[in-house]
């Protein structure tokens, strides 16, 4: 084996002396770094420790709770302020959200791993300079200073390097620190006591025991009980819907899931991503009102159907219900593709166009004019249907009669909608000059009686479409519905038939898209 150089020998000692610094700045830099999100309807700090436990601080009325266990890294989480204005409600959502904590789980992993990410470019770049300043100084020189320097000289230089230090770590710009003290936990079992049953899966969480009143009890248990309820029949709900009997693609087919009206009901995400993996989805259409008024607090709902859908292509606009830019801006920084009045590739090839409900933010137009009315979006839209390169696939909006002119003018194929609350079924509609295209509003997927779904199981029935593509163009429709008893109902698949297609052209095409659908319980 040949000896190493000289050369290769001090690349080597440099980029140890880089890597030792780097490690020990990353370290300082992150285990004193915080970061701001929205988590479980409040403003909250998030914060990376040692501990190998996730601690919840929840604040003077309820205990503060703590995981063991989580890994290597724990975390601590203090919860600020809130929009809810009664704690019956606070303890509602508590419950809703820790029944489906997907979403949640995964927004705090976000923000350790960017406070991490953070630091090490930090590190990386701090860790240079000691190693800079060595070659920039040279031997001769270093040489001579070595032969100057004293004592004193010596605690100078130190002194100045921890000051510097400090002063580009800035850790009192971190935020206030959350205390923590190691006495007074006590499991959740132990807390409540034997007789209120411990749901599964919670048999490793514990509880700060020093708020011992028998109201704080009460609220506890009550939000153990509704945990459990909604726990259980989303559960239930998305294992038996990853074996429902739905169509299947065939050979060249493009499936999407169409939600809509989601109005917060966190707990039909998973349903619905079990539905649209049985159906061999790959894009799904969000055709908004995932909010009940687009607030910053309801991201825990829009935390939620990001994560579900996770992995597949993803197209949403705004409902009338998702007042001002929030819900837009949130959605897209969050890897949707949120559509804004021009024409954009789809899936499976087809051309996509939407733009959010003219109701939810004044904005009235998809670019920068204000003001403008439902009817002159819907005549905007038709323009930007017709005027298109080529004959528009699909038009995404929330209301379908958005997409009304459109279809009249015989410019698009296929227009999807909600807002309702209710679903319908294909409708043709025939263009001036034989083109056909189709309407389709889907039902709210939240099961949404009101403006706000949050329960334990859905308040009516909770609708989740299915769109096929063929050939570039809608082939056909299915849905899927599961009532508030928890069974499921399962729609025929209703082709969508043109003019110009072939009418043997597969075993799909056996009836006329104006029958409708049938109501078949899943086995």
């Amino acid at each position: 084996m040949p000896a190493i150089g000289r050369p290769a020998l001090r690349a080597l000692a440099y980029a140890g002396a880089w890597l030792v610094c780097a490690v020990v700045v990353t370290a300082a830099v992150f285990f004193t770094s915080s970061r701001q999100v929205e988590l479980a309807s409040h403003d909250a700090v998030v914060r990376p420790t040692l501990s190998g436990e996730a601690v919840l601080f929840t604040g003077p009325v309820f205990p503060d709770v703590r995981v063991p266990g989580i890994g290597m890294l724990g975390v601590d989480i203090r919860l600020d302020k809130t929009d809810v204005t009664s704690t019956d409600e606070l303890v509602r959502r508590y419950a809703y959200i820790a029944s489906q904590p997907e979403g949640q789980i995964t927004k705090v992993g976000d923000a350790v791993e960017g406070m991490l990410l953070n630091a090490a470019l930090r590190g990386a770049i701090i860790g240079l300079l000691p190693i800079g300043v060595w070659l920039l100084v040279g031997r001769a020189r270093r040489r001579e200073l070595a032969g100057r320097v004293h004592l004193p000289q010596v605690l100078i230089g130190i002194g100045v390097v921890v000051v510097l230090g400090v002063g580009l770590l800035q850790p009192w710009t971190e935020g206030e620190a959350v205390e923590d003290e190691d006495g007074g936990w006590v499991s959740l079992q132990d807390f409540l006591g034997p007789q209120v049953p411990l749901p599964d899966g919670l048999e490793e969480v514990e509880v700060r025991g020093d708020v011992t009143t028998a109201q704080t009890r009460r609220l506890v248990e009550s939000a153990i009980d509704t945990y459990d309820k909604s726990k259980v029949f989303y559960a239930e709900a998305a294992e038996e819907a990853a074996t429902l009997d739905l169509r299947q693609p065939r050979e060249g087919d493009t499936v999407v899931a169409f939600v809509s009206d989601r109005h917060d009901n966190i707990g039909m995400d998973r349903v619905a991503r079990a539905i649209a993996d049985r159906a061999g989805a790959t894009a799904v259409y969000d055709g908004g009102d995932d909010t009940s008024s687009g607030k910053s607090w309801e991201a825990f709902s829009l935390d939620s159907v990001s994560e579900a859908f996770s992995g597949l292509d993803r197209w949403a606009v705004a409902g009338n219900h998702d007042h001002g830019d929030f819900v837009h801006d949130y959605l897209a920084d969050h890897g949707w593709t949120m559509l804004d009045g021009e024409v954009v590739e789809g899936p499976g090839g087809t051309t996509l166009l939407g733009v959010d409900d003219p109701r939810s933010s004044g904005l009235g137009s998809w670019r920068d004019e204000t003001g403008l009315s439902f009817d002159e979006v819907e005549h905007r839209l038709a323009d930007a249907a017709c005027d298109a390169d080529e004959r528009l696939t699909t038009m995404l909006v929330h209301d379908a009669n958005l997409g009304r002119e459109a279809l009249a003018r015989g410019c698009v194929d296929l227009v999807l909608g909600g807002h309702l609350h209710v679903r319908g079924v294909p409708t043709r509609v025939d263009g001036p000059d034989g083109e056909v295209g189709y309407t389709y509003t889907t039902g709210t997927t939240g099961g949404a009686a009101y403006a706000i779904a949050i329960g334990s199981k859905p308040r009516r029935a909770a609708d989740v479409s299915l769109v096929t593509y063929r050939d570039g163009r809608p082939a056909g429709i299915q849905w899927v519905t599961l009532q508030p008893n928890g069974v499921f109902q399962i729609g025929t698949f209703v082709p969508l038939l043109y003019p110009e297609a072939d009418a043997d052209s597969g075993a799909d095409r056996g009836r006329d898209s104006d029958g409708g659908s049938s109501e078949a319980p899943s086995d």
